[in-house]
C-alpha cells in the first residue's frame, strides 16, 4: 500500500519530471470515475493501475472548433489504447523480472516510453484546451516575453512548430528549469526529441487521429483551431507549479 501511494503521488507530479516520465506499477487498464479531475493527473492513476481520466468538459464542449465525434474517438479509443498498452507493458516487464528473462527488454523499453509518454501527453492535452476563450495570464505573458521577445512571437512559433512536426507527434510549450525559461519543442511520436527535465505547459496533438475526421490532411487548419482553444490559464498554472518545484530543489 505504501508503494502504491508513493507512485500515485509521483504521477501527480509528472509535469515536474518532464516528458520522459513512465512509472512502473500496476497492470490492469480501466476507466476512471466520471467527474472533473482536480489536477491533470488526479484520475490518471489509482489503485495500482493506470487509468483513462475523464475529460474536464463535455464531449461537445469544444464544438465547432473540435468536433464531438473526433473527441470521443480520440479520448475513448486512442488515449484508452495507450493506457492499455502501458499496463500491458508493465505486466511484460514484471514477467521478465520474475523469469529472469530479458530477451524482450528492448521492445518492452520502447513500448514503455511510447505508451507512457502517450498517456501523459494526452492527459495534458485535454487540459490544454478550454471551451472558454481566455487571455494569456500575466505570469505566462511575462515568461513568454522574456523567452521569445513577445507573446505574439511565442504563439506564432508554437503554431509553426506544431504544424511542422515531421509525421506524427506534438507541439509543446515547456518550462526549462535550469535557465528558468520557456522553450517550444517538436516531439515525434510521443517520446522522441524531448529535452530531459523540461516541464510541459501546453501541448498540441498533431497525430492524424487528432484531426483527420474534421480536417482530413489539413493539419494547419487543426492547429489554428487549437490555438483558439488554447487554455493559457492552465499553462500558467503549470508554470507556477514548475517554478515552485525548482525553488524547492
Amino acid at each position: 500500500m505504501t508503494t502504491n501511494l508513493f507512485r500515485r503521488d509521483v504521477l501527480r507530479l509528472a509535469p515536474l519530471a518532464g516528458l520522459g516520465l513512465a512509472i512502473e506499477t500496476g497492470t490492469v487498464a480501466g476507466q476512471a470515475p466520471a467527474g472533473p479531475a482536480k489536477t491533470p493527473f488526479a484520475d490518471a492513476y489509482g489503485e495500482g493501475q493506470y487509468r483513462l481520466p475523464p475529460l474536464p468538459y463535455d464531449y461537445n464542449a469544444l464544438e465547432p472548433l473540435y468536433d464531438e465525434k473526433t473527441l470521443r474517438i480520440h479520448h475513448g479509443k486512442h488515449h484508452a489504447g495507450y493506457v492499455t498498452g502501458l499496463n500491458a507493458t508493465l505486466e511484460g516487464l514484471q514477467a521478465a523480472r520474475t523469469k529472469g528473462d530479458y530477451a524482450q527488454i528492448q521492445n518492452l523499453s520502447r513500448a514503455l516510453a511510447f505508451h507512457g509518454s502517450g498517456h501523459i501527453l494526452h492527459t495534458l492535452f485535454w487540459h490544454s484546451m478550454s471551451p472558454t476563450q481566455r487571455e494569456v495570464p500575466d505570469v505566462l505573458a511575462d515568461a513568454m516575453t522574456k523567452s521569445f521577445g513577445s507573446v505574439q512571437n511565442a504563439t506564432s512559433q508554437f503554431a509553426a512548430a506544431a504544424k511542422g512536426v515531421m509525421s506524427n507527434g506534438w507541439g509543446l510549450l515547456v518550462y526549462e528549469p535550469i535557465a528558468d525559461r520557456l522553450l517550444i519543442l517538436q516531439a515525434e511520436r510521443h517520446q522522441d526529441l524531448a529535452v530531459w527535465g523540461a516541464v510541459p505547459l501546453l501541448v498540441c496533438d498533431v497525430w492524424e487521429h487528432a484531426y483527420y475526421l474534421q480536417h482530413q490532411n489539413n493539419r494547419g487548419a487543426w492547429v489554428e483551431n487549437f490555438m483558439k482553444l488554447a487554455n493559457w490559464p492552465f499553462a500558467a498554472s503549470q508554470l507556477e507549479q514548475a517554478r515552485a518545484g525548482r525553488r524547492q530543489a
